[in-house]
């Protein structure tokens, strides 16, 4: 006789249906292909607006989101915009933080750590001096990210830094941030 074990949604995280996952992609690899997308349209100045909603992933094109996620970006005041969003840099920082915080809740649940906080701060240095054109040896984007994690459960501080670890190593976007990626651009015209 097999005895199964049992594994409880932890964290709000369900347990179960991560194993599971984890052992449909085992099984199948090619469900580990996904693609996600956006779409930006110009508003005006520096405002825009990206919808998210569809994505290819697990085999096929998912349509478990009724409606799109809208997000807005513009430029403060001081650089020439009108505050209607965060500028797309500061999307970056909480794509981060955000990617880290998903996975560490992942990894905790299925460690078996209960998590009572976690909260992070990230900062990103640029010096506009790229992005105006004004010097060709400073970069455009950020010169240095730092993110910074409080978390609280019921494990030693050593398995805690260890769920960010973790989470840091698995993370998609640390590692688009960090390693760089293939961005092609093209352009439609009338």
């Amino acid at each position: 006789m097999t005895e199964t074990m049992s594994r409880p949604a932890r964290n709000g995280v369900d347990v179960p249906t991560l194993f599971a996952t984890l052992d449909a992609v085992k099984g199948a690899p090619q469900l580990a292909d996904f693609q996600f997308r956006a779409t930006n349209t110009w508003v005006r100045g520096t405002h825009s607006r990206s919808t998210i909603q569809g994505f290819y992933g697990a085999g096929q094109e998912d349509a478990s989101r009724t409606e799109a996620f809208s997000y807005d970006a513009d430029h403060p005041a001081v650089l020439v915009g009108t505050n209607h969003g965060p500028t797309p840099v500061e999307f970056l920082l909480h794509a981060i933080a955000a990617c880290i915080t998903s996975g560490l809740a992942n990894i905790a649940s299925a460690r078996g750590i209960d998590l009572t906080r976690v909260e992070s701060t990230v900062e990103g240095d640029i010096d506009l001096l790229g992005i105006l054109g004004l010097d060709r040896e400073v970069r455009n984007g950020y010169s240095q990210i730092r993110v910074h994690f409080t978390v609280e459960g019921d494990a030693s501080p050593e398995q805690l830094a260890e769920l960010v670890e973790q989470s840091r190593r698995r993370s998609a976007v640390f590692d688009v941030l960090s390693n760089g990626t293939d961005v092609r651009i093209d352009v439609t015209t009338p």
